[in-house]
């Protein structure tokens, strides 16, 4: 009897003061989670700004003194597959050959020796094919250009700036492609800077 009257008046005890107090604390515990911010970042950028971006950042490393040109190559599933920009082959130094643009030597001029950044991009590419990728480039791309991407089976251009219009190697690049059927978008940035902070990281108040 004695041992009933200890086993019930443990169970009372249990539900009336301890049971309630573990309550009390995970309401307070699912509080703190409702309140606490489990939204996603809204100032993220969006993927074309982003592919955009790495075509910019990638034309940071052209040696050119006069035009910095970078292009990213984007398949179907938005996976970069081929970075590139304008500079010497490799094998050709960028101290020993020239970056003139009109010399009077013509051997000096840098159009017979610069691998523009479309045809790095395509080159590069990480993947067996760039068959109906998307290539990002921050300059509408020349004639030469205009060539490779045809035949690299690339079907659409977003570029940035179009300075060259009037030129006939722009012209012939739009003839071409509007033959071939590649379609050509000139790209209007949402983010019209992009600041790359490396010290950012360490002022996140959480980490992963």
């Amino acid at each position: 009897m004695l041992i009933l009257t200890f086993l019930f008046m443990s169970y009372y005890i249990y539900n009336k003061f301890i049971k309630m107090s573990l309550n009390d604390n995970n309401s307070e515990i699912d509080s703190k989670c409702i309140n606490k911010d489990n939204n996603k970042r809204e100032n993220y950028i969006d993927w074309e700004d982003y592919f955009m971006a790495i075509a910019f950042l990638s034309a940071k490393r052209s040696k050119d003194p006069r035009t910095q040109v970078g292009a990213c190559i984007v398949n179907e599933d938005k996976q970069i597959v081929g970075i590139g920009y304008n500079g010497m082959p490799k094998g050709c130094s960028d101290d020993e050959f020239s970056w003139c643009k009109n010399s009077n030597d013509s051997l000096k001029n840098k159009s017979l020796y610069v691998c523009h950044a479309e045809v790095n991009a395509i080159l590069n590419k990480n993947c067996s094919s760039v068959k109906n990728c998307t290539i990002y480039v921050a300059l509408f791309p020349c004639n030469e250009c205009a060539k490779v991407i045809i035949q690299s089976g690339i079907k659409l251009v977003k570029y940035v700036s179009d300075k060259h219009a009037t030129k006939e190697k722009t012209i012939a690049a739009k003839k071409m492609f509007d033959a071939a059927g590649i379609i050509y978008s000139q790209y209007s940035p949402k983010n019209k800077q992009i600041i790359i902070d490396f010290t950012e990281i360490d002022s996140n108040n959480e980490s992963n």
